[in-house]
């Protein structure tokens, strides 16, 4: 047994020859996105063949995360930033007019788009919600896409998070009471005030209430509630009378939580067709007959799981992607009336699954008692005992951990690691217990949870003990920096991604906006930074105040236009090191934000890690044949 041919970062990393594919309303079309100058633009070309393929985007700066039809197939819209920065602005595309350059809809400097919506009943209109007045407040506009003519429509009082508009143009506002409950409101247009229809408690929504999506005629909202239950279930809300009624619900699963899309509507009607529950795999229920048939044909086309799916907008033809732990991007096109089925493109066709490693779900006890599921991926071609071991630390933390691909545990797998996930205390999508079962535990039982795992991945044969190391970015490198600091013995390496050394520091630097949607997170979970006992209480768990403890080698990177986790959390641990003598590796990209996104600054980062932890916990190193090893790690600082 041996491990494959080492697979190349440049492989793994390099942008997908084709992603994010949807279907025109009209059917005759798909737009997707392929790289241009070694930036994923949008491109579109006709449903039967590539021969008439055309870029229609033309950002040399930075990719395209992705766009949406509008109800007019020759507009689509999408959101891009500037360098990382988080300020998306509205970009319209005209088809009609081969070449001409995208319209920026939204030409405000410092400004952030904080919602793009095409609503239903509202042809030719794209809601918006902006802070064009003042940094900490939203006010919801209308954009003619035609004209790029833009009306406000609703004027923040002050307290509104989130806005709804119907399709008669009712308007509805989301609020945080003074005791962090979740107010749903209709907004009186002529008064400029909000009138309550109900409340929600706060704790049980930390990244607040998701979906929050209104029904086609306008009278009422689906939610995911958990409300007198530990499962997030899909409910009605009744908007005339605030009462819930049951749309929906899994006998074991959670809704599929916030970023993933729990509800599968019709893009035009906004009909709902199925609902998303994620377990150790997703399973979609269809609510709608002609779906579920749909859904049934589709999900024979591929071993994995049904992620973006669009259709014409009537429900025929339809453009279908989905997940894999070992295969990414495979996207297919299916016609209903006719039974056609054809694969569109791999996203990676260069990558053999073969071997690639599997990501197999296996759940963990944590020394209190609780389950933590996770995911245990393996090098292939080797016997899977006393392997140098990553633990990968998600962030959030209020997200959670899926089956997928991922290109950096396929690196690891690929140099001979065992790599382990796990949905530690404070994930989200297991029940609002284990969620809740992290308030003040940062640094605490969150941190007990990681070291069980690890433990675990030794009794069980898998890892090495004095191989492991940790990664992972945003509260991920936060875990890894507490890693270092609360339990140096543990780990032989650590890779803290943009990650948190102060609590109270990264607290009071978050942008104005989400500071007013914190309470049930951050303020919730950790504590506030303006009350002393608090913000000492924070210290304490805050990896700047033991920098003493480290001594297990570290590798610290940052993007410089970071406006989440900004770039002093990593300038101050690594300044601190360095006062001691510590050498430290530090990466800095100047044109990055909360996550790189250019592909050859994730190339940089993903070789200088690869080096670093094959110099640490000795796995193998393609930067030793190639001779990138030390050019990737500094940017001068």
């Amino acid at each position: 047994m041996a491990l494959p041919e080492l697979i190349t970062v440049e492989e793994l990393f390099a942008p997908p020859e084709r992603t994010g594919a949807e279907i025109s309303p009209d059917g005759t079309r798909i737009a997707y996105l392929a790289p241009w100058r070694n930036r994923l633009n949008v491109w579109v070309r006709g449903i039967d063949s590539e021969d008439d393929a055309r870029c229609v985007t033309a950002d040399e700066t930075r990719s395209v995360a992705g766009f949406h039809w509008t109800d007019d197939p020759r507009w689509l819209l999408y959101l891009q930033d500037s360098g990382g920065d988080e300020n998306w602005h509205v970009y319209r595309i005209d088809l009609n007019d081969p070449g001409s350059p995208a319209v920026d809809l939204t030409p405000f400097p410092g400004v952030r788009t904080w919602g793009l919506e095409l609503p239903v009943g509202r042809p030719g209109k794209a809601i918006v919600q902006l802070n064009t007045r003042t940094v900490g407040e939203i006010d919801l506009h209308e954009v003619d896409i035609a004209t790029g003519e833009l009306t406000l429509l609703a004027r923040n009082p002050g307290q509104v998070i989130t806005w709804l508009c119907a399709p008669d143009g009712e308007l509805h506002g989301q609020t945080l009471t003074a005791e962090g409950d979740i107010e749903l409101s209709r907004w009186d247009a002529t008064t400029g005030a909000l009138s309550p229809i109900v409340v929600f408690d706060g704790s049980d929504y930390p990244l607040s209430i998701s979906p929050l999506q209104l029904t086609p005629d306008g009278t009422g909202v689906w939610i995911g509630s958990n409300r007198d239950t530990d499962r997030t279930r899909l409910v009605r809300l009744d908007l005339a009378t605030g009462v819930e009624t049951e749309v929906d619900n899994h006998p074991t699963l959670d809704l599929a939580p916030a970023p993933y899309p729990s509800l599968i509507t019709h893009p035009r009607t906004g009909e709902l067709r199925g609902v998303r529950y994620l377990g150790e795999r997703q399973v979609i229920r269809a609510l709608d007959p002609h779906f579920a048939e749909v859904l049934e044909k589709v999900g024979t086309l591929s071993g994995g799981d049904v992620a973006a799916m669009s259709s014409d907008d009537e429900g025929q033809r339809w453009v279908v992607a989905f997940n894999h732990d070992r295969d990414p991007g495979v996207t297919w096109f299916y016609d209903h009336s006719t039974g056609e089925a054809r694969q569109l493109f791999r996203s990676h066709p260069h990558l053999d699954p073969e071997v690639m490693a599997p990501m197999v779900p296996v759940t963990i006890p944590a020394r209190d008692g609780l389950s933590l599921p996770g995911y245990l991926t393996l090098p292939v071609g080797v016997e899977p005992t006393g392997l140098p071991l990553v633990l990968n630390v998600h962030g959030g933390p209020w997200v959670r951990d899926i089956w997928t691909f991922d290109p950096f545990v396929q690196l690891l797998a690929n140099r001979g690691y065992a790599v382990l996930q796990v949905n530690f205390r404070g994930s989200s999508g297991y029940g609002k217990a284990h969620t809740r079962a992290a308030i003040g535990e940062f640094a605490g039982a969150m941190h007990d949870d990681l070291i069980d795992a690890v433990n675990w991945a030794v009794e069980q044969g898998y890892a090495d003990r004095d191989r492991v190391g940790i990664y992972g970015g945003s509260y991920g490198g936060y875990a890894a920096l507490v890693a270092v600091t609360f339990t140096p013995d543990v780990f032989a390496a650590a890779i803290d991604y943009c990650g948190i050394s102060d609590l109270a520091n990264f607290m009071r630097t978050m942008p104005p906006a989400v500071r007013a949607m914190m309470a049930n997170n951050w303020y919730a979970y950790v504590g506030d930074p303006a009350d002393p006992v608090q913000e000492a209480d924070m210290l304490a768990r805050s990896p700047i105040s033991r920098v003493d403890e480290i001594r297990t080698p570290l590798m610290v990177v940052q993007g410089a236009n970071d406006v989440r986790v900004v770039q002093a959390e990593s300038d101050n641990i690594v300044a601190s090191l360095r006062a001691r003598g510590v050498d430290v590796e530090y990466m800095v990209k100047d044109d990055e934000g909360h996550g790189f996104v250019n592909p050859e600054n994730q190339i940089d980062m993903y070789r200088a890690a690869e080096a670093f932890l094959a110099r640490h916990l000795g796995g193998r190193d393609d930067t030793v044949r190639t001779g990138t090893a030390r050019s990737a790690v500094l940017d001068g600082r």
